[in-house]
């Protein structure tokens, strides 16, 4: 038995090829749109990818599962429990075969077995994996975004992101009930799981790429509970705010992802033509660096620096499906690169791009406001401070009296903030803030600054309040 350990750092996202190098067949879990890597690797290894699968409809990124089959014929396997509302909308496609808690099934010399593990959603199962041809036991399971390394998946998406009103809490119930099917199981399983450090479909997942169910029972909280009150009551509490554009993520693997065959190419436009579509209203996203957003930018357009790796998350929090999107890139070469991070959740239709020569003449620079001129700022009153962090983040330190607004609510909240104030943002780096900066004003706050001081600088300069 072989297997491939595939890993997209944007989306903390992991999937898997197995492979049987006696008789060539693949299989893989979990797929990301972009499929060349699976396609390559089986290539180099001398196997045929026959069949492909993933472990629920998942949330944070648009799957492969179609895509692949697609592309090579392979035959997909779909989860077919819960009910009709999370059943996948192409399950009676000649190519697909449905799956329920006990069913096996063979890749070459490779038993698949599968285990219903409810709770992150209704239809989530998991993969337990024999290599018949070397044991007659499994040697570990494919668990998804039901077990990570030190953490269990979240129950309350599809009431946070889509909208799904009182699930978490039964989501929760049945989440707590696959976790003691599992303490059932040997301590020896390997675990392979669905995402790692960064992923928002849990709250504290480890960093390191597998594990086993033994250590998980020594070590991972969820495994120490023996309450299922107290269980609940743990796993909703802290659970970090899901991006908005999860809902959307929900739909289009459950409909299944239209093919990037059949995604059109963006149009390169020229400065006038980017600033018509500005000026009518299109949302523009700046994917220049930080800094050169400050010195000059067009207002209105988001910023969202392309130089982190999680740019595409911060697109996702506020672009609108419904309508195109226009980009400005750093440089002209790196598009196809963000595209790809783009499709991944599902920004198709991106009509237009433009260099960074597209902010020239009449651009205008980015207010910022320093640590040290906050705190004199603050002592003489009349500065409106705002943290754009996550409750967590912000529960364990902030500045004192900030007014809190986690930046995904931003838009939405609008109207909790004065016009008539100065506003000096901040985060933990710059990063989050000038976003934020830039969204206000593109929304009609003239009196913005983003503060770039890094955590650890105004923690000390400025009063603070820690724990809560």
């Amino acid at each position: 038995m072989l297997i491939k350990y595939f890993y997209d750092e944007a989306l903390a996202q992991a999937s898997y090829l197995v492979g049987c190098p006696k008789t060539g067949e693949a299989l893989v879990i979990d797929p990301a749109r972009d499929v060349a890597p699976y396609l390559a690797a089986a290539e180099r290894a001398g196997l045929r990818i026959t069949q492909v699968t993933e472990t629920h409809i998942h949330a944070d990124f648009v799957s492969g599962l179609r895509e692949l089959a697609a592309r090579t014929g392979a035959t997909m396997y779909v989860s077919d429990i819960g009910d009709a509302a999370w059943k996948y909308a192409f399950a009676g496609e000649p190519n697909v075969i449905p799956l329920r808690d006990g069913d096996r099934w063979m890749v070459g010399n490779v038993q698949v077995e599968v285990i219903h593990t409810p709770g992150h959603t209704p239809e989530h199962i998991a993969f337990m994996i024999t290599d018949t041809a070397a044991a007659d036991q499994p040697i570990g399971i494919f668990t998804g975004d039901f077990l990570f390394v030190g953490d269990v998946g979240r129950p309350d998406l599809l009431e946070a992101a889509a909208g799904m009103v009182g699930t978490k809490e039964p989501g929760a119930r049945r989440q707590f009930h696959s976790v003691q099917r599992f303490k059932a199981l040997p301590d020896y399983l390997q675990i392979w799981p669905g995402h790692g450090a960064g992923s928002a479909c849990g709250k504290a997942l480890g960093a390191i790429p597998s594990t086993t169910l033994g250590y998980e029972k020594r070590f991972n909280p969820a495994f120490r509970f023996t309450d299922e009150d107290e269980f609940v009551r743990w796993l909703l509490d802290g659970q970090p705010e899901p991006p908005r554009y999860f809902a959307q993520m929900k739909r289009v693997n459950k409909v299944g992802p239209a093919l990037l065959s059949q995604v059109a190419q963006p149009e390169r436009l020229t400065p006038a033509r980017l600033r018509e579509a500005l000026a009518a209203g299109g949302q523009v996203f700046d994917l220049r660096d930080q800094a050169d957003f400050e010195r000059a930018h067009l207002r209105g357009a988001i910023s969202a620096p392309a130089s982190s790796a999680s740019f595409s998350t911060y697109v996702g929090w506020f672009v609108d499906y419904s309508r195109p999107t226009y980009l400005i890139l750093p440089d002209v070469e790196r598009l196809d690169a963000v595209l790809k991070a783009l499709r991944a959740i599902g920004v198709d239709d991106v009509a237009g791009y433009a260099g960074p020569e597209a902010v020239g003449d009449g651009a205008e620079g980015l207010a910022l406001i320093t640590a040290r001129q906050l705190g004199a700022r603050l002592r003489s009153n009349g500065i409106v401070v705002l943290d754009v962090r996550g409750k967590a983040e912000y529960d364990a330190l902030h500045i004192r009296g900030a007014t809190h607004i986690p930046l995904g609510y931003l838009r939405d909240r609008l109207a909790e903030l004065p016009r008539d104030h100065d506003i000096a943002v901040y985060c933990a780096s710059g990063y989050r803030s000038t976003i934020a900066a830039s969204l206000l004003r593109g929304a009609g706050f003239d009196r913005v600054a983003s503060m770039p001081d890094h955590i650890e600088t105004w923690a000390q300069l400025l009063p603070v309040e820690r724990g809560r």
